[in-house]
């Protein structure tokens, strides 16, 4: 399989502190990657390096072999949380055809290949059923489907959804994976899904990049979440426990971090 993504002994520093210090990662077209780690780890530092967004101070991102500003195109990006759309007046469809023009001003006057567009990324999310629904009145699932359709726009080859469970409940955070999954397997789009709870998405992922202290280790889930490597990645004493197939890193102390499951 070609890679997807390469990075390259990432540094960023930003405000005088060290965020990332020699990442390296090698993911693969058509890989289910989930991004974990505590807050401050630099999850949010990563994915704008990937978007293109900032540019680090040592190392190199490329999309398939590409810079992030020239391989934009290949790039689905879904933010957290939906800023400035939490009161609109537009439709869910409106929303997602903003995406399409934004560049132009006054009324758009989609063509009929924008709207075939639309309507395949609705069916893609099976989000076709608020589309005539004001954004502001759908539930926290519904919104996370629409924004969904609209990073799919234009096919793209990676998916980077930062956060996209945050403000649902279980039974949400559920059927929007599934979502996710099923446009994996019908799109060969490379997934990169960042998460704090890491046990919803064990049986969808292929591979973990976790990330804590400033570095990052990528591989398969027992291969990284296990005492021993996420003791080295952190730098002081980690437990992982493993209960009723799930998964919780403690520290020593019994503090949970914020990868583990929270009821």
């Amino acid at each position: 399989m070609p890679t997807a993504l390469e990075i390259s002994d990432l540094h960023v520093t930003l405000g005088g502190h060290k965020i990332l210090a020699g990442i390296n990662a090698e993911i693969e077209a058509g890989e289910f990657i989930g991004i974990f780690g505590p807050n401050g780890a630099g999850k949010t530092t990563l994915v704008r390096a990937i978007l293109g967004t900032l540019r680090p101070q040592a190392g190199s991102v490329k999309i398939f072999g590409q810079s992030p500003g020239r391989a934009s195109r290949e790039i689905g990006y879904l933010p957290q949380g939906n800023p400035g759309l939490e009161l609109t007046a537009l439709s869910a469809r409106a929303v997602i055809e903003a995406a399409c023009g934004g560049e132009r001003w006054g009324v758009p006057w989609p063509s009929r290949a924008t709207q075939a567009e639309i309507d395949r990324v609705l069916e893609l999310t099976e989000a076709a059923a608020q589309a005539d629904r004001p954004f502001s009145v759908l539930s926290g699932g519904e919104r996370q489907r629409v924004m969904l359709a609209q990073a799919l726009l234009g096919r793209p080859k990676i998916l980077v959804l930062d956060e996209p469970l945050a403000s649902l409940d279980p039974k949400n955070q559920a059927l929007l994976i599934e979502r996710i999954a099923e446009v994996k397997e019908r799109t060969g789009t490379t997934v990169l899904f960042v998460a704090h709870d890491m046990n919803p998405l064990l049986h969808v992922m292929d591979r973990v990049l976790y990330m804590a202290g400033g570095g990052a280790v990528l591989g398969e889930v027992d291969r990284v979440v296990n005492s021993e490597s996420l003791t080295r990645l952190y730098g002081f004493p980690i437990e992982v426990i493993r209960a009723e197939n799930r998964i919780f890193v403690v520290s020593k102390e019994g503090n949970v971090t914020e990868s583990a499951h929270h009821d």
